[in-house]
């Protein structure tokens, strides 16, 4: 893995003595373990949910729709990224043959990352959420991750200037080509404009909204889920193994065509939206791409077990390994697949979308952290693992859990998009009842939760073993070794080429992986901000009156994005069902988007009108009462919580100043308008029954959905498209 010093002094470099820090190792590692086990009990908490709503137990902070966002942060960013930083610590002192450049940065790193994760913890049961795909926090948790992000990236990079190694192994590309990544992912996606602590609007609005949050989203998980776990691949599998990469050429093609071709893929999560065709056609032609280079890396990673299949079956370690590659190969062929427009019409918003990405979250991260922990934890307390049988069990276990939660999720996803298609041969909905395409699921879903409960119980087996590992054994906090110093001077080989010379420089690197991943970016993101004809206007849509956007702040706190859509597809199917198929134009002063990514309730965008405001009152209170059978959960919150409209003046403000075109000083008349239509809602409900109160959380919510879709009813110009 690593090279001889160049022959570039007379006198033999002189061996320097120095320590590795395990102990921020230890940390990391102890992060991930805790950390995997509650982010999968969440997950298997909301699995249970998702087909029992009587486990939500009518507790706003235990509701399905807010815990799911929890297990996705969860196992996203405190597992899989305390593994993340738990495996660059070990590798990257020891690729470059020094220890981390500070410790008190290594330190602040840990305690400021497991203190967003708290954080998190926290906020998003609590209903405090920006609603975006992996990006939910609200802004002081978003500062805080910039700052974290920034002391870890220092840190790396004055370790890599103060290395005793010249060359920069592969595994250090792929860390690179992540830190410089996401940092640029997160930045410009979090742009978004404080009005209150814990509540803000993103800059963008609708379409340019939707398109950065998938910008960012997709290669989330390509840059923070895929290539920093690319870099453990190339570093920790070849030492499990004790055998080389198996190429160095395939391995830099992998690299530089996976970080080109990754970023321009995002808008494939946007297929048949109001999403300009171009940018659509953009993110399908290079997610097809992708399967070249991300194949070319599952390969490389299997073809370094060339040789070792023997072991491969006596080592659960290997067995944990070998899984999580080719777990990484299937995810990286569908997700292409997905991206094909023909496909993606059948697979969008249904289950099928789960699965897939559960292969990738499951089996490449899942596996891979197992098998890197079971093989880091005894080399740091030098000592054997504990059990091998009870690995070997954890490995079979985790297997069962896999294939008990994908087969039944593929399975339903393929059933919800044919059933969302069918029609008699009258021409009418086979299935006219959303919820029919629900209830029939439900048995996958318990199976889902069953794979879900066996994947958590080995996770647990792990917990033990390694504690067990740990005891028996003596951790090295600074484990010592000598290196020779690096030459000041270099000159590269004679035939040395361009890119190998690259390798050795880090700086450099970092501005060519900066160019590579930005081309993408800009080519997609900038038309829409510079070409007005790009997000075309619709006369007839105007912003939300001051009840209706608190009733949208209601309902992006409650997670309803979670299971509810707000993008009507251009297909027959769904304009029978739902009504006109939506347009761009309809959502300028939508911030957030609410297009959602999963439809486990019905489409909402043209809810608006099509019931009276009773329905809702008592759909909220008591969905079965409304709907037979439907798993929605109750809140029964919403009728008993008073409206807070403390910052609707700031409300007001901020998005006046977002471009949204509110009348000067309408933030100081704006509370009683709110009062004027809350009363007028409050008192269809008494007509209707309820004793319902103006001043309650559901007349705001109610509002809001009864204006969803209807702005440009009535408007000639929006039978013919948008003007």
């Amino acid at each position: 893995m690593s090279e001889t010093l160049e022959d570039v002094q007379a006198v033999k470099p002189r061996l320097e003595t120095f320590s590795y820090d395990n102990q921020i190792v230890k940390l990391f590692a102890i992060a991930t373990v805790l950390w995997g086990i509650v982010g999968m009990l969440v997950g298997v908490t909301v699995a249970f949910q998702l087909f029992i709503p009587d486990l939500n137990l009518d507790v706003s902070w235990l509701v399905f729709s807010r815990l799911r966002p929890l297990h996705t942060n969860a196992v996203i960013f405190a597992f899989v990224g305390n593994c993340i930083f738990m495996g660059v610590y070990y590798s990257l002192q020891r690729l470059l043959k020094a220890r981390m450049w500070s410790d008190m940065l290594s330190k602040l790193h840990f305690w400021g990352w497991q203190g967003i994760i708290v954080a998190a913890a926290i906020t998003l049961p609590l209903g405090f959420t920006q609603s975006k795909e992996y990006a939910e926090l609200e802004w002081p948790i978003d500062l805080a991750i910039t700052i974290v992000w920034v002391i870890f990236g220092i840190n790396m990079f004055m370790t890599m200037l103060n290395r005793r190694e010249r060359h920069l192994y592969v595994a250090i590309w792929f860390y690179l080509g992540s830190w410089v990544t996401v940092a640029i992912l997160h930045i410009f996606n979090s742009i978004e404009v404080p009005v209150s602590f814990l509540q803000s609007y993103p800059v963008y609005a609708g379409v340019q909204d939707a398109l950065v949050q998938w910008w960012y989203g997709h290669n989330a998980v390509a840059f923070f889920l895929t290539t920093p776990y690319l870099g453990l691949m190339y570093y920790f599998v070849p030492k499990a193994a004790n055998r080389p990469v198996y190429s160095y050429k395939l391995s830099i093609i992998h690299f530089w065509s996976l970080i080109f071709i990754y970023i321009w893929a995002g808008p494939h999560h946007l297929l048949y939206t109001s999403l300009p065709d171009w940018a659509q056609s953009l993110g399908m032609v290079f997610s097809v791409m992708l399967i070249a280079p991300s194949w070319g890396g599952m390969l490389n990673g299997l073809l370094t077990l060339r040789g070792a299949f023997d072991k491969v079956r006596e080592d659960p370690i290997l067995k944990f390994m070998v899984v999580a590659i080719t777990a990484y190969g299937m995810a990286t062929f569908e997700g292409p697949m997905l991206s094909i427009k023909s496909i993606n019409a059948l697979s969008h918003y249904t289950d099928w979308t789960i699965a897939h990405v559960h292969v990738g979250a499951l089996g490449w991260n899942g596996f891979l952290t197992f098998g890197i922990l079971y093989w880091l934890i005894p080399r740091m307390w030098k000592t054997e693992l504990y059990s091998k049988k009870m690995a070997n069990a954890h490995f079979w276990l985790g297997m069962l859990g896999i294939i008990l939660y994908a087969i039944p999720m593929y399975w339903a996803g393929v059933t919800q998009g044919l059933m969302w298609l069918q029609f008699t041969p009258e021409g009418q909905l086979l299935y006219p009842n959303f919820l029919e395409t629900v209830t029939g699921l439900i048995p996958l879903y318990a199976l889902r939760a069953i794979g879900g409960t066996f994947f958590l119980t080995g996770a647990i087996m792990m917990a033990y073993n390694l504690i067990k590992t740990t005891k028996q054994g003596s951790f090295v906090k600074d484990e010592g070794h000598e290196a020779p110093a690096l030459a000041k001077v270099y000159k590269p080989h004679k035939g040395e080429g361009k890119l190998r010379f690259l390798e050795r420089q880090p700086i450099t690197m970092h501005i060519g992986v900066l160019i590579v991943i930005m081309i993408g970016g800009l080519v997609e993101v900038i038309p829409l901000y510079t070409i007005n004809s790009n997000v075309p206007t619709i006369s007839s849509v105007k912003p939300y009156t001051p009840l209706e956007l608190e009733g949208r702040d209601i309902y992006v706190s409650e997670g309803c994005y979670v299971c509810h859509s707000q993008m009507v597809r251009p297909f027959r199917a769904e304009t029978e069902r739902y009504g006109e198929y939506s347009k761009s134009g309809e959502f300028i002063y939508d911030r957030p988007f609410q297009w959602g990514s999963k439809r486990t309730g019905p489409d909402l965008h043209r809810v608006g009108g099509k019931y009276p405001d009773s329905w809702h009152y008592e759909h909220m209170r008591d969905p079965a009462s409304m709907s037979p059978g439907s798993i929605m959960p109750r809140y029964g919150w919403l009728l008993e919580n008073d409206l807070d409209i403390s910052s609707l003046e700031n409300k007001i403000k901020v998005m006046r100043a977002l471009g949204v075109p509110y009348p000067i000083d309408y933030e100081k008349y704006a509370a009683e308008d709110l009062m004027t239509q809350a009363n007028k809602i409050a008192g269809r409900l008494k007509e209707a029954g309820f004793d319902a109160k103006p001043n309650k959380e559901i007349i705001a919510l109610i509002a809001y959905l009864q204006r969803l879709g209807t702005d440009i009813k009535g408007d000639p110009a929006s039978t013919a498209g948008e003007q």
